[in-house]
């Protein structure tokens, strides 16, 4: 996992990230700004993952919403792998060890050990993103996907589960000729921790006051 520190720039124009009509948790409002602002995403496209409320934004390079969708994601909380856990068989894995890490990852397209084509988010520990699986009918994973509560989204062993459409229509674009970061937001860490982002609305009212 890589972390990318980031401080604001000398430019006089502070940016934001565009959400459209999406009502995003601050945290994943304030770390999609600081991406904004600092360009931490290095011109790619980019993905946030807000762990804690179970959903999905995808961004254009230039921090555009493109599309957002609720996600499974790891049963327990914490936010980091156990070492060693990606070369363990699933029956090995402990309740408490499934978890979906958080921390920005350079991800890519891949296939896993069935030959399912997938986003590779960390490949060490073997999480990925994927299109939601139903092999497992009393897992109910596409009901927990649609429910309007995001207590039922946590089902997974780490992997980062989405709905079919959604993987074709704009996970699958996003990575079909380059990379893209994924940033998957903290359960027990602060984001500034995580990422060391700064608040970029509080860059603006400096820089206001300075030009004052």
């Amino acid at each position: 996992m890589a972390t990318s520190a980031s401080e604001p720039g000398s430019q006089s124009a502070v940016r934001h990230a565009d959400f459209g009509h999406e009502s995003p948790s601050p945290d994943a409002r304030h770390l999609a700004d600081w991406i904004a602002d600092s360009r931490d995403n290095a011109h790619a496209d980019f993905i946030i993952v807000d762990k804690p409320h179970a959903r999905a934004y995808v961004f254009g390079a230039d921090a555009r919403l493109r599309g957002a969708s609720p996600v499974l994601v790891g049963s327990a909380l914490g936010d980091d792998s156990v070492p060693g856990i990606g070369s363990r068989p699933v029956e090995k894995v402990r309740p408490e060890e499934r978890t979906t890490p958080a921390g920005r990852f350079v991800a890519e397209r891949g296939r896993n050990a069935q030959g399912e084509d997938v986003v590779w988010v960390d490949y060490e520990a073997a999480v990925s993103m994927h299109r939601v699986r139903t092999n497992e009918p009393r897992e109910r994973r596409l009901e927990r996907l649609a429910t309007p509560t995001i207590d039922d989204n946590r089902i997974s062993y780490g992997c980062i589960n989405v709905p079919v459409e959604f993987y074709e229509t704009h996970i699958q674009p996003t990575f079909a000729t380059r990379r893209a970061i994924v940033y998957v937001l903290p359960d027990v860490k602060s984001v500034q921790q995580v990422f060391g982002s700064y608040d970029v609305a509080a860059t603006r009212r400096q820089a206001s006051n300075r030009g004052a």
